[in-house]
């Protein structure tokens, strides 16, 4: 991985954001398209800068579990434990949406899933501007790129900013559906059925 945003960087992405931009950002699994969900047609910009169907729901980072309780109701002791374990990290959990987090994620309006990374800036920016959402830095259906030069020739037209943080470790992240009775394992990514296991 390369060095990671600076401040100024920071600051450039923080007011693209705020003004609903779509802004290429690096975690610790892939690169992701994000934006403020709470600004108005922001989802939308996200949505057409990927070809994405609006049936397929994109995720929300957080800067920590606190802040993840902004957009999803108390989440259950399942997902407590998985959170203490994986977070920050390559785990995205789908919970129940908190009541009046009402933004436009696309699929379900009743779920979110929700992700902290093991990323620094990007956690810094979600503590400047708010939960954000996201979504893998690639067109629809075709494999993500894993340096943020390859990320400008897909989407590069359709977003503001694309912050450089050298390449990304390739694996998306695990998602866990928490919000049934026991949790299921909806994609198998960098963390192993094994390791959740464990």
């Amino acid at each position: 991985m390369g060095d990671p945003p600076g401040e100024e960087a920071l600051e450039a992405a923080t007011r693209a954001l705020a003004a609903g931009l779509v802004v290429v950002l690096p975690t610790d699994t892939v690169y992701g398209v994000a934006v403020d969900p709470t600004v108005e047609g922001a989802t939308e910009r996200l949505f057409a800068a990927k070809d994405r169907p609006r049936a397929v729901a994109v995720a929300v980072l957080v800067a920590d579990a606190a802040q993840a309780e902004s957009v999803a109701g108390p989440m259950p002791d399942a997902a407590r434990r998985l959170v203490a374990r994986f977070w920050p990290g390559a785990l995205t959990v789908v919970l129940s949406r908190r009541p009046g987090f009402d933004v436009d994620l696309g699929g379900d309006p009743a779920t979110v899933g929700v992700r902290c990374p093991a990323h620094d800036a990007v956690r810094d920016l979600c503590r400047r501007v708010g939960p954000l959402a996201v979504t893998s830095a690639n067109r629809h259906g075709e494999p993500t790129p894993a340096a943020a030069h390859e990320v400008a020739a897909v989407v590069g037209d359709r977003v503001a900013l694309v912050l450089d943080g050298g390449e990304c470790a390739g694996a998306p992240s695990t998602v866990v559906d928490c919000t049934g009775a026991q949790p299921v394992v909806l994609r198998e990514g960098a963390i192993g059925r094994r390791e959740l296991d464990a």
